[in-house]
């Protein structure tokens, strides 16, 4: 049995080293493409970097998709950070535009076509790391994980560097379903995980949660909730609001542990290919200068 501080370490680790090669697909050029012909608004805005930030009501029902052709409220209770109230009508509006089938198999030519411009057909390892992969996911169970069950019903695309991401995406989906179990077990809500997020990534509050479409009405309320439960000091954490934080953190590695379990020692091989093809696409524009996984890891240190 791997002890919990190991199995901590190396899921963390893992995360973020597939995180720029799997979230890519929100700020590809490709993807942004592939949703206009169907309808949607281009992308609203580019970061400093290049970066192409996504399309609102695209971005909810290309990822959304592998839930199906489902109503809004379904999307908002599976991403579980975004406000209802701007995920419900975005919805809305892009099943008016495709469907959930057509626009997943944009998303995975968008996706797809981006780390192939960037990372050419055949990266170094694609092979290895799709059996790496392929091992790491087949343990994990569905159960009250919907994004990551929905991504395993569309199955694979069919080739090398797609079935890469695909796989990839299963591992950060699943991940993020479990992050949601664990703060909603924890008794937070989305507006309070939000705010005790970005303290333990070293943020600001009502920085990084203004992404989510929260209202400061929104944020007032939750701020005072955290303050009456002793979470907060200042502006920053109380000592009890650090320990339940980083207790979020933990039940999400722990859940995490059959895929840790499986890769073995071949998780060090597994980052060691991922890793240089992440790194290649943020150099190239395709995914933000820093994400949430890297505040993370910033703070784990």
């Amino acid at each position: 049995m791997i002890d919990d501080e190991t199995v901590s370490e190396r899921a963390r680790r893992l995360a973020t080293a597939i995180e720029p090669f799997v979230g890519q697909v929100y700020f590809s050029p490709e993807c942004h493409a592939e949703y206009e012909v169907l309808g949607f608004g281009p992308s609203p805005g580019t970061l400093g970097n290049g970066v192409r930030l996504p399309d609102g009501p695209a971005y909810f029902c290309s990822r959304g998709s592998a839930l199906g052709q489902v109503p809004g409220q379904l999307v908002a209770a599976a991403f579980a950070v975004f406000n209802p109230a701007v995920v419900v009508p975005a919805v809305a509006a892009g099943w008016a535009l495709t469907d959930a089938a057509t626009i997943a198999m944009a998303r995975t030519r968008g996706a797809t076509a981006q780390l192939v411009r960037v990372l050419g057909e055949s990266p170094a390892g694609i092979d290895r790391a799709i059996e790496l992969l392929s091992r790491a996911t087949e343990p994990l169970r569905p159960e009250g994980r919907a994004l990551f069950a929905g991504l395993l019903a569309l199955g694979l695309p069919g080739d090398p560097v797609g079935d890469a991401w695909r796989l990839a995406d299963l591992l950060r989906e699943y991940r993020g379903d479990a992050h949601t179990a664990a703060w909603t077990s924890a008794g937070f809500d989305a507006t309070e995980i939000g705010l005790l997020s970005e303290l333990y990534w070293g943020l600001p509050m009502r920085t990084y949660i203004r992404s989510r479409a929260w209202s400061s009405d929104d944020l007032d309320a939750a701020e005072l909730r955290l303050r009456d439960r002793g979470m907060l000091d200042g502006d920053g954490f109380s000592g009890a609001g650090r320990t339940a934080r980083e207790a979020v953190e933990r039940a999400t590695d722990r859940q995490c542990r059959p895929l840790v379990a499986a890769l073995g020692d071949d998780l060090d091989e597994l980052v060691g290919l991922v890793g240089p093809w992440s790194s290649a696409i943020r150099d190239a524009g395709g995914y933000l200068p820093r994400g949430p996984h890297d505040f993370a890891a910033r703070a784990s240190r």
